[in-house]
């Protein structure tokens, strides 16, 4: 196995009301949230040094697929330099794989989606 850098790559808080969330977040961090809008999705970014390899995160509202819950907040791990080699293994292992990699955008990776063997449901990225 690889050694990863970094255990997690990316983090998204699920949101109901996104501009009440928006809010709260520059409140507490004392910053003008910066946020963009993917079609229906909605995403605030919190601030971190991405030049310097920061690891980064947002909050995020679409009704479909994002919902605030006690249990926790959707968390990216490091998929290494391409993440079907992890993705690959997903369902051998015993779990599932809920959304096959996709690129994210020009310059910003791959992602893909799985369920564990425990039924939480986690992201992996990738930079190919």
């Amino acid at each position: 196995m690889e050694m990863m850098h970094h255990a997690v790559a990316w983090f998204e808080v699920p949101v109901v009301d996104f501009d009440r969330a928006k809010r709260f977040y520059s409140t507490i961090f004392d910053y003008t949230m910066p946020e963009m809008t993917f079609g229906t999705l909605r995403m605030g970014f919190f601030l971190y040094e991405r030049d310097k390899g920061g690891i980064g995160g947002a909050i995020v509202h679409h009704p479909e697929h994002y919902r605030p819950s006690a249990d926790g907040v959707k968390v990216y791990l490091s998929g290494g330099k391409d993440l079907s080699t992890v993705l690959d293994r997903v369902e051998a292992a015993g779990g599932r794989v809920l959304q096959a990699k996709k690129a994210i955008g020009e310059h910003m990776g791959h992602m893909a989606l799985f369920k564990d063997s425990e039924g939480n449901v986690l992201a992996l990225h990738s930079p190919e």
